[in-house]
């Protein structure tokens, strides 16, 4: 699974993240983009975002 680049991913956008405690388990939140946290386009891991509610992680995939 490729992870999308920061230019697909606005505020608003809904995505499932994958939060730092659950790397180990691959266990992803589903969630709307409250704000881009990473300045770069791209990160091997995925652009980090804060939701609404509040959680930061990095997306994983843009849910259409």
């Amino acid at each position: 699974m490729t992870v999308p680049p920061r230019s697909q991913i606005l505020p608003g956008t809904r995505v499932r993240i994958i939060e730092k405690h659950n790397q180990p388990t691959g266990q992803l939140t589903e969630g709307v983009v409250l704000r881009i946290l990473t300045k770069s386009p791209t990160h091997p891991h995925g652009i980090k975002v804060m939701l609404v509610n509040g959680k930061v992680g990095r997306v994983q995939a843009i849910i259409e």
